[in-house]
């Protein structure tokens, strides 16, 4: 732990690594902006404190003594190692790129096709996106925004609803072979298609009347291939009505039924103190986007 109260002021710091590195007060003085004898008086305040002599006269420039020399080389890797911390902190400041965390769903189903739009508007923000399954922490990855599905319950955080999360079954056109509607008993004896680790598809299934015990249903690994299974007819298959509007639109896919649960849905989230300009305006543009 450091002892601040017998520590040197950091302005007599800053004066004594610019002398050192330049081995000239004026030099210093100039890169400072002080007068000579500010930093003159800096520098031998320093040496008073430490009961060290640091820098002497050596012709007409400076040098340093052994006790300088080995203080100016902790100084320069100290100072360097604070700006390149400070670097980092104002790279998150106006103008640099704003990171979102989002399911990789989400964002190719949902945000891809809409981000056009934000880009032509906001052609100076520049975006990096970053898909994730897992709910990241926000301040420790240095998250600007959380696009974030559930219940909206987060302590610690800034939380704004976003999109509803209705649920519907949809299925490829030719796997429906031109019907619109079907049956719970259709519906059970066509093939599913659903993503692993996702054990909520089948509770939702089970409120909607059917029974997924006794139907065919293929797992895939990760919810867009799921999604890529159920465009290309391979059966059908439960998804955020948010994340297939796309595909409906476009005919792609249809919906047959929908699973509706209020207390589910897609939020922004956001780490609590002021938001930049950038943030502010990516969320103004995903709000009217809905």
């Amino acid at each position: 732990m450091i002892d601040w109260r017998s520590f040197p002021s950091l302005t007599a710091l800053r004066a004594f690594e610019a002398a050192a590195r330049l081995q000239s007060f004026t030099l210093a003085a100039r890169e400072l902006n002080v007068t000579h004898a500010a930093v003159a008086q800096q520098v031998r305040g320093l040496e008073d404190h430490l009961g060290r002599e640091l820098l002497y006269r050596e012709g007409r420039g400076m040098a340093l003594t052994p006790e300088g020399a080995k203080l100016a080389a902790a100084l320069v890797e100290g100072f360097r190692g604070i700006g390149q911390a400070l670097a980092e902190v104002k790279g998150g400041g106006p103008g640099a790129a704003l990171r979102v965390t989002l399911t990789a769903a989400f964002a190719a189903n949902w945000l891809m096709p809409k981000l056009g739009g934000f880009w032509k508007s906001h052609p100076d923000i520049e975006l990096s996106l970053n898909p994730e399954k897992r709910v990241v922490d926000l301040r420790r990855e240095g998250i600007d925004l959380g696009i974030r599905f559930g219940n909206g319950k987060w302590p610690g955080l800034d939380v704004e609803f976003l999109t509803a999360a209705d649920y519907v079954i949809v299925a490829a056109p030719e796997l429906l072979a031109g019907r619109v509607d079907l049956s719970n008993a259709e519906m059970s004896d066509m093939p599913w298609i659903m993503a692993e680790d996702w054990p909520e598809t089948q509770t939702w299934l089970k409120g909607f009347g059917l029974k997924p015990d006794a139907m065919n249903i293929t797992d895939v690994p990760t919810e867009d291939l799921a999604l890529s299974a159920a465009r290309a007819g391979l059966g059908l298959y439960v998804e955020a009505e948010a994340l297939v509007e796309h595909d409906v639109e476009n005919g792609t896919l249809q919906i047959v039924g929908r699973l509706k649960d209020d207390s589910l849905a897609y939020y922004m989230v956001t780490r609590p103190g002021p938001k930049r300009p950038e943030l502010k305006a990516f969320i103004r543009w995903l709000k009217a986007a809905v």
